[in-house]
């Protein structure tokens, strides 16, 4: 069965993944760190692309089930920009300095309600289909 909804929001949040990905790279550069964050800014932009391969991978698999169990699409447009958006404000939080608190912790905020949310509507879509 396709999943075009899940399958359009993974592509935007690949590409968000491959520049929080670039960030790191060009960092590294700057600051001719090959391995390890010794240097601030290193870390703050390799863990803002840390923290994204943690939590968006679960919350894509959520997305993707829920499509696949028939949420209504408004549903999954509505998780999907909520995930991207909180994925977006964590970044770019995380990766200033001095840190900009408030819209990471914005981010991380809205993808727990996101995987809230959804890990809520799975489990009742799953119970009502047994």
């Amino acid at each position: 069965m396709p999943l075009p909804i899940a399958s359009l929001y993974a592509a935007l949040l690949a590409g968000l993944f491959i520049l929080l990905s670039i960030r790191v790279i060009g960092a590294r550069r700057r600051y001719h760190v090959a391995l390890g964050t010794p240097h601030r800014m290193v870390e703050r932009v390799a863990r803002a692309q840390g923290n994204f391969a943690e939590y968006v991978p679960l919350a894509l698999i959520l997305l993707g089930l829920l499509e696949g169990m028939g949420l209504p699409g408004w549903w999954l447009h509505a998780l999907g920009t909520a995930l991207v958006a909180a994925r977006a404000a964590h970044a770019f939080g995380i990766s200033r300095e001095p840190e900009v608190l408030r819209w990471r912790t914005l981010g991380m905020g809205l993808t727990f309600a996101v995987l809230g949310v959804s890990a809520a509507a799975l489990f009742a879509l799953a119970l009502a289909g047994l």
